[in-house]
């Protein structure tokens, strides 16, 4: 091959390159849960800076260790925003001559999120801080679990065992095994370097919850319930709800049916292994039925908040067959 044909060959191929990443550019994916933050650095050192630091570090209920909602990364303001791209979100604040607080939302490319929080004062700031905070907080979490729901359906697990036994769709990744199988009762779990992660799937009839009872007692009763079939090493060392701390209950929606939400802790009862755990009792009454999820982790020697993100983006993922 002559020098003429060699150099035609290498323009070709550059152009086909070249072509190709400009029509499909590879997007980055960012570290889960971690959010930018483009503010001066006297803002970040001062009040803004705690009242930001108070709202989206803040930390997170029901884990045995204190670790914060989200990992913040500061950018100094003089930063140009198309330079910070390996966060879903990122939040702009600036002192300015008008106050405004906006939202760009981007699903196809990073950042999923931009909030702009503009004012004439640090007072103003910050009351915007206060009464946006929610709205943001809850759209990088729906940005951070679309993006774990995404990852999961490249490989999962296959559903027919489950969706005979429940008559649901969920989004597992093909990682976790089968651990236990009964009637009406499955554990999955995933081995992972720092310990594991584990998936409870189980249905009891809609009557044990009864009417004007305390909803959080009943759930624990259930979980405990269950608990005998996760065990430890040793004899009577079923799993129960961890004792030292109340639960955190919330009600929520899954698939359009009411919910109740319930974190805390497990442990080992007579052992030393304990974890957290993120439980949905879904009211399903076309099955007369109250369907939960459960997701736990055991990870001593690592952090657990992404974990149980995982977690909650997999139970979030269910869809009830119709009757």
């Amino acid at each position: 091959m002559n020098k003429t044909h060699f150099l035609l060959l290498l323009l070709s191929c550059l152009f086909v390159s070249c072509f190709k990443n400009d029509k499909h550019p590879e997007p980055v994916s960012g570290k889960t849960n971690t959010i930018s933050v483009i503010i001066d650095d006297q803002l970040w050192y001062g009040e803004v800076g705690d009242s930001v630091r108070n709202k989206f570090a803040s930390p997170v209920l029901g884990l045995t260790q204190e670790e914060p909602l989200f990992t913040i990364n500061q950018y100094p303001a003089k930063l140009l925003e198309g330079f910070v791209t390996d966060s879903r979100s990122i939040i702009v604040i600036k002192k300015g001559t008008i106050d405004k607080f906006e939202i760009k939302h981007n699903p196809h490319s990073l950042p999923h999120n931009t909030f702009r929080i503009y004012a004439k004062s640090v007072d103003d700031i910050i009351c915007s801080i206060e009464l946006n905070s929610a709205e943001m907080i809850k759209m990088i979490r729906d940005a951070e679990i679309q993006k774990i729901q995404e990852d999961n359906s490249k490989s999962l697990l296959h559903p027919t065992i489950i969706k005979n036994k429940f008559h649901i769709d969920l989004q597992i990744p093909s990682g976790y095994e089968y651990m236990l199988h009964k009637k009406n009762f499955i554990w999955l779990k995933k081995e992972i370097i720092s310990g594991s992660t584990s998936l409870l799937i189980y249905q009891v009839p809609l009557k044990k919850l009864k009417r004007g009872s305390n909803v959080v007692e009943d759930i624990v009763k259930m979980r405990d319930s269950v608990g005998r079939y996760i065990k430890g090493r040793e004899t009577n060392t079923q799993m129960i709800t961890g004792e030292a701390y109340a639960p955190y209950f919330l009600v929520t929606e899954l698939n359009g049916k009411k919910t109740f939400e319930t974190k805390g802790t497990w442990e080992l009862k007579n052992d030393f292994m304990t974890g957290p755990f993120i439980n949905y009792a879904i009211i399903d009454e076309a099955y007369n039925r109250i369907l939960v999820i459960e997701g736990f982790c055991y990870s001593p020697s690592d952090e657990e908040r992404d974990l149980m993100l995982d977690l909650e983006a997999i139970i979030k993922s269910v869809k009830v067959d119709k009757r």
